[in-house]
């Protein structure tokens, strides 16, 4: 948590600079990109971290001359996680500020509100929400989906619980949230399709501060394993503390947010942390000698001296996907010659496996989702370093 408190007053400096910077001061050829970014609020872990991606990697587009001998100018705004907020500011950086693309928001919720009104603007959005609705060819020409589905998080985990720990009596546990409901009924879905029936699920109200009474209710019902959906790690915490306090050592498998470092100061024994397993990804996976996929590795050892200079204490997938929307339009402006929004479709539309640090990239004209299935990684939560984790036995 030091970290993503030392990262916010960057964020929010960085906004301050960018919220600053009109049309009247960007070089007229600039290229223009909207960043709706949830840096501060209760939502603003993760928009904290990609940040630092998206920033980092605008840096070293312009250091290096630009794009075409153009100019990145980020434009950011901060939605405090509010879809209201992330509606007024689409409209402001589409017709106001007639941005060139718009990277985010970060969350699922505001995306939703914000993805229709780009459509009609004709501004390209890379999105980096997780709702599988996100994305419609036909209905969102010019969205395309960087980060993977929530339908990927769900299979791996499902997969994982199921055919490796050989678990069939599932406790599913979502939060009142829109995410949190829709996830854990997308989960119960996806297992029936392996044939199997729940023998528990919940919603919980994310700001419940004692779930004593539902995992005591899964136990009762024979849970083998539980399965949370929830993006609260502070929930989270207390589903694995609750778990704990019971001595109950059931696997609980489910969310990325179970295994952020947020959850480890929220834990009342190290231990509550064991026997837990996320999904999560190939690129922020490191060996059992502790190296990183080489890209991984050279994004790391770029940061790290402007992060402190010690342990990376926030998890960097976020950083990655930051980094990787901006090379993606670094990409797409050098290969397409400009920033014309259906040059953009037909380029993206036709690329296979952009290599990128979060994962290499593909989309077509009938799927704009670009993270591939390979890339995705059940890990071991409590082997948190430098935001990356150990790969869950298999």
């Amino acid at each position: 948590m030091r970290g993503l408190k030392r990262l916010a007053v960057c964020g929010a400096t960085a906004l301050a600079l960018t919220t600053g910077m009109g049309s009247a001061h960007a070089e007229a050829d600039s290229i223009k990109i909207g960043w709706l970014s949830s840096l501060t609020g209760p939502l603003s872990s993760a928009a904290i971290a990609e940040n630092q991606g998206v920033q980092f990697a605008v840096d070293q587009i312009n250091s290096a001359g630009g794009v075409n001998g153009r100019q990145l100018e980020l434009i950011t705004r901060d939605t405090m996680g509010d879809p209201t907020k992330a509606v007024n500011f689409a409209k402001e950086l589409a017709y106001n500020e007639k941005v060139d693309f718009v990277i985010g928001p970060v969350n699922s919720g505001e995306s939703l509100a914000t993805v229709p009104i780009l459509t009609r603007a004709g501004i390209p959005n890379l999105i980096i929400g997780t709702v599988d609705s996100l994305t419609d060819p036909k209905k969102y020409p010019y969205a395309f989906r960087l980060i993977n589905t929530n339908t990927q998080w769900i299979s791996v985990a499902n997969k994982y619980a199921t055919e490796h720990l050989g678990r069939k009596k599932i406790a599913v546990i979502g939060d009142t949230t829109g995410y949190g409901a829709s996830s854990a009924k997308r989960a119960q879905a996806l297992l029936k399709e392996q044939g199997i029936e729940p023998v528990y699920s919940v919603l919980i109200d994310p700001n419940k501060t004692n779930v004593t009474d539902e995992i005591q209710k899964a136990r009762e019902a024979g849970a083998d394993v539980i399965m949370p959906w929830s993006a609260s790690t502070g929930l989270l915490a207390r589903i694995l503390n609750a778990r704990g306090n019971s001595q109950w050592d059931v696997p609980v498998v489910g969310h990325p947010a179970l295994m952020g470092s947020p959850i480890r100061d929220l834990l009342n024994k190290p231990e509550y942390w064991d026997n837990v397993f996320a999904a999560g990804y190939v690129s922020t996976t490191y060996d059992k000698d502790g190296n990183f996929q080489p890209a991984t590795h050279k994004l790391m050892e770029a940061l790290r001296p402007k992060l402190g200079g010690g342990e990376i204490d926030f998890t960097f997938w976020w950083v990655a996907l930051g980094y990787d929307c901006v090379k993606t339009i670094e990409y797409a402006v050098q290969k397409t010659g400009g920033t014309d929004k259906d040059e953009f479709k037909k380029l993206m539309e036709s690329t296979k496996d952009l290599p990128g640090v979060y994962a290499n990239y593909t989309w077509t004209p009938q799927d704009h989702n670009g993270f591939p299935d390979s890339a995705m990684q059940m890990n071991l939560a409590n082997t948190f370093k430098d935001g990356s984790f150990l790969a869950a036995p298999k």
